[in-house]
C-alpha cells in the first residue's frame, strides 16, 4: 500500500473511531434529562424526595392533578410531606416530543400502589418542559388517575 493510501486509510479509522465517541446531541441530552427527571418524579412519590420536585418544577409551574390545580410551593409541601398512603409508584412509559430547541412534551403512565387497604392504579399525564438559561424544567403539567387496564 502506498503511503498515501496507508494514510488516508488511518484517517478514515481515526475520524470513525472520533464519531463514535462524540456524545450524542443536546436534542438525545434533554431527552435522557427529561426521562431520567420523570422517572425519579414518578418513584419520589412513595419516597418524600422533595428534591427531584423542586429541581425540576419552574417557578411559575402549574399543575393539574385529577381535578386541582396546584403550584411549585403546593407540590413541593405535597411532596415533603410524604408519600402518605402511597407504597410505590412506577413509570410504564415516557414518551418524549421536542418543538424547537427548548420545548418538550412528555407523555407517560405509571402504576403505583397504595397500602390501607392495599389497591393499584394508575396516572396517566402530560408535561410540559422549557429550558431555561440552559436548565430543563417543567412549566406545566396534568395528571389523571384511571384505571388499570387488566
Amino acid at each position: 500500500m502506498h503511503k498515501f493510501g496507508l494514510t488516508a486509510v488511518l484517517l478514515l479509522v481515526v475520524s470513525l473511531e472520533v464519531s463514535a465517541a462524540t456524545p450524542p446531541t443536546s436534542q438525545a441530552h434533554a431527552e435522557r434529562y427529561i426521562i431520567d427527571s420523570e422517572h425519579q418524579w414518578a418513584e419520589s412519590v412513595a419516597t418524600n424526595d422533595a428534591s427531584v420536585v423542586e429541581r425540576i418544577l419552574a417557578t411559575d409551574f402549574v399543575w393539574v392533578l385529577d381535578g386541582e390545580v396546584l403550584n411549585k410551593a403546593q407540590a413541593v409541601r405535597f411532596a415533603k410531606e410524604g408519600p402518605g398512603e402511597f407504597v410505590s409508584n412506577h413509570p410504564d412509559y415516557v414518551h418524549v416530543r421536542f418543538f424547537g430547541a427548548d420545548t418538550a412534551v412528555a407523555q407517560g403512565s405509571e402504576t403505583w400502589t397504595k397500602r390501607n387497604p392495599s389497591r393499584k392504579g394508575r396516572f396517566v399525564w402530560t408535561d410540559t418542559w422549557i429550558r431555561r438559561n440552559g436548565h430543563w424544567q417543567i412549566v406545566a403539567a396534568e395528571d389523571d388517575v384511571v384505571p388499570i387496564r387488566g
